[in-house]
């Protein structure tokens, strides 16, 4: 019996976890299997105790792509949406600092990933896209974490016009920590300044940091995942999501 690839590279060293999403025949997109193996990566680091911190990366030139398109049509339209809930959480819950360090295209259900991180390192070729309104769906799950990081004014800018922005315009935002030229070395300034601090102080101050992202998990979560499997059944949407895996404009697209 043939041993599946898995999708998230995973390696330990210098008390750093690294979880690097590596499933380039989707673009890195929120598969089951993805998030599936990202999560127990998850789960592995936060019970090791030699382990000081989580980077999220990614190989190729796609961050995240968002939802796997191809499994949006199943049976129960709430599993993806409270998957994407879950995998935010187990982010946010680790007791380890998270940091993200991308270097690529980040679009969709890929944001919620980096709203849940504590840290975000962007580079000269990310760029990032709510996407969701061109096919007709809406950031809802993935704005439990962004909602209360993202500048208002440019959330609502970027959720209704999926336009494209760039590093500064995500720094000026709050989605990302910091652009760097060089995304490998500002990783490591962060690392080093992490490795300082007493497993104890990291996690009672993530818990801090965090409260207002938590508390908007526990208001909102249901009925943003009612929403999202609303919006992932109906008509409109549909189609959408027919055209962009067809390549061709949506019927509303002017």
């Amino acid at each position: 019996m043939t041993r599946e690839v898995p999708l998230v590279r995973i390696s330990t060293t210098d008390a750093v976890t690294t979880l690097e999403l590596d499933s380039p025949h989707n673009r890195n997109a929120l598969s089951t299997r993805l998030m599936a193996e990202l999560s127990k990566g998850l789960a592995d680091a936060a019970a090791d105790p030699a382990v000081r911190a989580v980077v999220l990366g990614h190989t190729g030139k796609v961050f995240c792509a968002g939802a796997d398109l191809s499994e949006a049509t199943g049976a129960d339209p709430t599993v993806g949406p409270r998957g994407l809930v879950d995998l935010q959480r187990a982010v946010i819950d680790n007791p380890k600092p998270v940091i993200a360090m991308v270097n690529g295209h980040v679009r969709a259900g890929g944001l919620g990933l980096l709203g849940a991180a504590d840290m975000v390192i962007a580079g000269p070729l990310s760029t990032f896209a709510f996407t969701e309104v061109r096919l007709g769906l809406a950031p809802a799950v993935i704005s439990l974490p962004l909602r209360p990081k993202l500048d208002p004014r440019a959330a609502s800018r970027y959720y209704l016009t999926g336009e494209t922005f760039h590093t500064a315009e995500a720094a000026r935002i709050g989605l990302i920590t910091e652009a760097a030229e060089d995304p490998e070395a500002a990783l490591k300034v962060l690392l080093d300044a992490v490795r300082l601090g007493s497993p104890q102080g990291l996690a009672e101050s993530k818990r801090l940091a965090n409260a207002e992202v938590v508390a908007s998990f526990e208001r909102d979560a249901d009925e943003r995942v009612t929403q999202s499997a609303r919006l992932f059944g109906s008509a409109e949407a549909q189609e959408g999501m027919r055209a962009f895996l067809e390549r061709r404009p949506a019927r509303w697209a002017e």
